[in-house]
C-alpha cells in the first residue's frame, strides 16, 4: 500500500475541470515530485487530498485513509505535515506564539532541531516578517511533530538559496529516515535536486508519472554559445538539438545561416559530446541551463499557447 494513492480522483468546478480522472501511487519513503505550470490543479490535488476540497468523482487514500471518510482523516492528519502555498498565520501574532498553538495541537518533539536549521526571528510579529520568513517558519511547523507524511506545496517559495540549499540536505535526510515527501512545483531545477519519482499535471490532467532522472533526459538543456569568431553551422550539427537560432554580432557581414557568434538551443543529447566541441573555438561565454518548464510541456507533451 501507497503512502498516497489516488483513483479517479475528479474536481470539476463547471467551467474549469480543475482535476481530471487523476490516479497515481505516491510509495511510502519515496520524494514525489508534482510538477506542472502555474494553474495546473496542483493545489486542487493537495487540498482534496487534505480534506479541505471534496472530490466531484473519485477517491484517494492517504496513509491508509479514505479522503472521503471525514472522522479517520481527522485522525490520519496528525501524522502528516502540510506546508500551504501560501501560509496563513495570524500577523499579530509572534513567530513562537504562532509555534505554541501548533505545538498544542499536534506536538513539537522537533521544534528546536528544526529552530536551529531555519531560525525564522521568533520574537517578531508575522506581519514584520519577510516572505522567506513566513516560509522558515512554515517548515518549522510542518516537519515539528515528527509526521510520517509531509506534503508540501511550493517549499521554497521566497527562500534565499543558502536556505534552499539547506532544505534540500534536510529533506533528503527525512527521506532516508522513511518519510514520505508529496512535493508540488513548478520549477523543474528545484524537482531534480529533491525528487525520486515525478507525476506531471496539465489542465488538470496526469501526463505522465516518470522517474526524474528519465524526464530530465528527456527534457534537455538550454544551451547560449557566444563565440570570438564566426563559428560554421555546422559545429552544432549534433543529435539532440532543437529550436536553434543563431546571430551575428557586431555587423561581421556573416550569413547566420552559414555561421554565426552567438546561438541558443534546447539540447537533449551527450552533453560531453558537445563540451568536446568547445576548445576548437575561442569562446567568450557559455551557458548551460535547465530547459524553462513551459518548453518542456510543448515540446513533449503537447498543446499551444500559454502553459
Amino acid at each position: 500500500m501507497g503512502a498516497i494513492e489516488l483513483e479517479g480522483l475528479t474536481k470539476d468546478y463547471g467551467p474549469v475541470l480543475a482535476n481530471d480522472d487523476v490516479s497515481f501511487t505516491v510509495e511510502s519513503g519515496e520524494v514525489f515530485g508534482y510538477l506542472g505550470p502555474n494553474g495546473a490543479g496542483k493545489t486542487t490535488t493537495i487540498r482534496m487530498l487534505l480534506g479541505f476540497l471534496n472530490p466531484t468523482a473519485g477517491t484517494a487514500r492517504v496513509l491508509g485513509t479514505d479522503i472521503r471518510d471525514r472522522k479517520a482523516l481527522v485522525e490520519a492528519k496528525r501524522r502528516i505535515g502540510h506546508l500551504s502555498d501560501d501560509q496563513a498565520f495570524d500577523e499579530q501574532a509572534t513567530g513562537a506564539e504562532i509555534l505554541d498553538l501548533h505545538a498544542a495541537v499536534k506536538g513539537d518533539e522537533r521544534r528546536a532541531e528544526l529552530l536551529d536549521l531555519f531560525e525564522p526571528p521568533l520574537d517578531r510579529r508575522v506581519r514584520d516578517y519577510s516572505s522567506g520568513n513566513v516560509q522558515k517558519l512554515g517548515l518549522v511547523t510542518t516537519f515539528m511533530h515528527d509526521p510520517d507524511l509531509v506534503i508540501l506545496d511550493e517549499p521554497t517559495n521566497g527562500l534565499d538559496p543558502l536556505v534552499k540549499h539547506q532544505f534540500a540536505e534536510f529533506l533528503r535526510a527525512e527521506r532516508d529516515r522513511g518519510v514520505t515527501v508529496f512535493l508540488s512545483s513548478h520549477i523543474l531545477s528545484e524537482v531534480r535536486r529533491l525528487c525520486d519519482r515525478v507525476g506531471i499535471i496539465r489542465e488538470g490532467r496526469l501526463v505522465t508519472v516518470d522517474p526524474v532522472d528519465s524526464l530530465l533526459r528527456r527534457t534537455g538543456k538550454v544551451v547560449r554559445l557566444h563565440s570570438a569568431e564566426p563559428i560554421p553551422v555546422e559545429f552544432v550539427d549534433l543529435d539532440g538539438v532543437h529550436d536553434l537560432e543563431t546571430t551575428v554580432s557586431d555587423g561581421r557581414g556573416v550569413d547566420p545561416e552559414a555561421a554565426f557568434t552567438e546561438c541558443t538551443f534546447t539540447f537533449t543529447g551527450d552533453i560531453n559530446e558537445l563540451l568536446d566541441r568547445l576548445p576548437d573555438h575561442e569562446m567568450v561565454d557559455v551557458s548551460i541551463e535547465e530547459a524553462p518548464l513551459e518548453d518542456v510541456f510543448l515540446r513533449f507533451y503537447g498543446g499551444e499557447g500559454d502553459v
